[in-house]
């Protein structure tokens, strides 16, 4: 059998100074953490005492009421858990400590696959776009095309310069949210934040769909099955990301190098054959858009460079996605910017000419990259290793997306623009709620929009150009207010990037803007105001909730029973607010042996809790609970399990305090931990769990 030495080592007179020197504390409610195991010796009669390995117990104490929950602790209890538990190791992996944060992070070589992906897939549509448009003004307009790439490399050119100043004023990251906040104000950053978001979830749909576009250009019979195959690789890709951004950058890597090496031989092969044979040219196929009459006047050019500025989408996501790299985190991210804007602008505008010298067409049903390779190497081993690399890189282009929306929805949230959940990291220490957000979101659009590029790139691009110009701006705002070394050279840089940014924008807002740019607008307005509406009940619960300072501890409880103290209580607390001293209250009502309880993934914020909670109710004991893992429920019940065998078959009584929303529906915008850990109650035997609802005033 068991036998436990009694919890807690704390003497239930001891003194605490938070209430001056009369104030009693009562010992608070502690598992042994040596447990004893008596077994029978070899010998009859004899016995010996076994003491269990510290490796095998659920906690480690790290001070005084303060333990660190292991591995042991989240162990399944079910059958069904272990299934469960099981099944996530195999398809998601085993999960990772807060601590092996570090650990994820990544080299410059993997991080060019993770945040580069998307706007080095560009290049292999961005061409297309423009022909699509320049086609309306005749055959002869497609010369054209070449003075429309070069102008969009000269503005990547600006936009990485200016995004390199942004990386040196914010290391830890300065996303177009993060620098407009800080800088414009909660407006401006609301106008960034949901332009990212619009952005980042149509980087998905395109990307996914111009990918499953170059499989279809090689292997046409596949074209109907354009949304099924394009649903199938957003959920690879959603799997992959859950697993963790260090898996899903080895996953990546080789896909984007392939297509880089695969790439540079195809420009490297077509200006060869030109060379050779400088009458070469390209097929026009059957399903080439047909040249139209239009007037080739400014609105069609401008309107070309709008299509065809899709290409410097996803440039921001290294600056957003500093934090991932390794040290020194903001010099690797700036190197890696360079690397990605020099393989795209060779990339995008050797593509642009060359397609020019073959004389290439749009064609609905093969892309230029593919009408290019198969002239330069003709339809063999070749031209399907190119098509298969730019598929692959288009298909995972998406992941830069997966890395960056999920981190910008965690500091939404940290902020109280959305609801809590998304700041929780997963079993792989990745935003798992962004991440199905994303998928899903662009899972929808994929099926409204049938996985068609055309129809999608006029909702692409205005969101990421407002962002840039509302970073820009920022940056000139942030030289202006603090004046470090080098801002004037500086601020000219990002005033540049702000100005020819903001141009482009309003260039594809007023050439696309009938053609689907004005869905993208509706949205990103739908979206600011619901930021705002969020962050106005957080601020009204929170200011519902507070505890005004100076705060009055509470009066010492009665004694209740006839012992002297009354059953124990544990009460599972997240901070000291009115409904946590209502359902306190109550608690004591109850009994004078109440213990708080606080589980957190921080151990800082879990001190500052403690620190707040002794000045307040200086007489009842909290115990703080480190959870790696970043599980609630599991710690909470090992740790009811542990005090149990102190007194095995009594009765345990949890209470827990609940706050009750004005409105139903403002229900989803609060983590659900307490309905969770009483359903997990529900089935323990000899558990009495107490909800104490607060109803917060309308």
């Amino acid at each position: 059998m068991l036998e436990d030495h009694p919890a807690g080592d704390d003497s239930p007179d001891q003194e605490r100074g938070a209430n001056g020197p009369g104030a009693a504390r009562s010992a608070p409610l502690t598992p042994d953490l040596e447990l004893r195991e008596v077994r029978r010796g070899t010998k009859p009669g004899s016995r010996y005492v076994r003491l269990t390995p510290k490796r095998d117990l659920p906690f480690r104490r790290v001070g005084e009421g303060e333990f660190q929950a292991t591995e042991v602790a989240i162990r399944p209890r079910t059958g069904l858990e272990r299934f469960w538990r099981g099944f996530k190791r195999i398809v998601v992996g085993a999960p990772l400590a807060t601590s092996e944060l570090d650990e994820q992070k990544i080299s410059k070589v993997k991080a060019l696959a993770v945040f580069s992906s998307d706007v080095l897939s560009s290049s292999a549509y961005a061409t297309d776009e423009i022909l699509l448009v320049l086609v309306a003004a005749g055959a002869g307009a497609l010369s054209h095309s070449i003075e429309i790439a070069v102008a969009i490399g000269i503005l990547l050119g600006i936009v990485t310069l200016s995004y390199r100043q942004t990386i040196r004023a914010y290391p830890n990251g300065g996303g177009a949210y993060i620098v407009s906040r800080e800088n414009l104000g909660d407006v401006a950053a609301l106008t960034a934040a949901s332009a990212l978001s619009v952005d980042y979830i149509l980087t998905v749909a395109v990307s996914v769909a111009a990918g499953i576009f170059a499989i279809t250009s090689a292997f046409p019979e596949l074209h109907p099955y354009s949304v099924e195959l394009s649903i199938a690789v957003i959920a690879f890709v959603t799997l992959a990301n859950i697993r963790g951004i260090r898996e899903s950058s080895t996953i990546f890597a080789v896909p984007t190098y392939a297509f880089i090496l695969a790439f540079a031989a195809l420009l490297i092969g077509g200006f060869v054959r030109i060379i050779l044979d400088p009458g070469l040219r390209a097929p026009i196929p059957a399903s080439a858009v047909p040249a139209g009459s239009a007037a080739l006047g400014p609105f069609l050019l401008l309107r070309a460079f709008a299509s065809g500025s899709a290409a410097l989408t996803g440039t921001e996501a290294i600056s957003n996605g500093i934090p991932a790299f390794k040290k020194p985190e903001s010099q690797n991210a700036a190197t890696t910017l360079m690397w990605m804007a020099l393989i795209l602008g060779t990339f995008f505008i050797g593509l642009t000419v060359l397609a020019h010298q073959l004389g290439v067409h749009h064609a609905d049903q093969i892309s230029v990259p593919a009408q290019v390779a198969k002239t330069v190497f003709g339809r063999g081993p070749i031209f399907y290793v190119i098509q298969a690399a730019t598929a692959l890189i288009l298909l995972l282009a998406a992941n830069t997306s997966y890395a960056d929306f999920p981190r910008l929805a965690s500091i939404l949230a940290k902020d109280k623009f959305l609801p809590h959940q998304f700041t929780f990291r997963g079993d792989r220490l990745s935003f798992s709620h962004g991440i199905f957000v994303l998928g899903l979101a662009a899972t929808a659009l994929l099926i409204i929009f049938d996985a068609d590029v055309d129809r999608l790139i006029p909702l692409y691009a205005f969101g990421v150009f407002v962002s840039f110009t509302l970073s820009q701006s920022g940056m000139v705002v942030h030289w202006l207010r603090l004046r470090e070394p080098g801002w004037k050279s500086s601020i000219i840089m990002n005033a540049v990037g702000a100005a020819a940014t903001f141009v482009v924008a309003l260039i594809i807002g007023g050439t696309k803007f009938l053609n689907g740019a004005w869905i993208s607008m509706c949205i990103m307005v739908l979206l600011a105001v619901a930021f705002a509406a969020i962050y106005r009940h957080y601020q009204s619960v929170a200011e519902k909730l507070e505890v005004e300072p100076p705060v009055e501890p509470l009066p010492a409880p009665a004694v209740t029973s006839e012992r002297g103290r009354g059953r124990a209580i544990l009460m599972p607390v997240d901070a000291v607010n009115r409904a946590v001293l209502h359902t306190l209250d109550f608690a004591r009502s109850l009994s004078g042996n109440v213990t708080a309880v606080h589980i957190t993934d921080e151990l800082e914020e879990g001190e500052a809790l403690r620190e707040r909670w002794d000045r307040t109710v200086p007489d009842t004991p909290i115990v703080i609970i480190e959870s790696p893992y970043r599980s609630f429920v599991a710690p909470m019940l090992t740790y009811i399990d542990m005090i149990d065998r102190a007194d095995p078959g009594a009765y345990v009584t949890v209470v827990l305090p609940e706050f009750v929303p004005a409105h139903v529906w403002q229900g989803w915008l609060h983590n659900q931990s307490a309905g969770r850990l009483k359903r997990a109650l529900r089935s323990r035997p000899n558990t009495v769990v107490i909800n104490v609802p607060y109803h917060l005033p309308t």
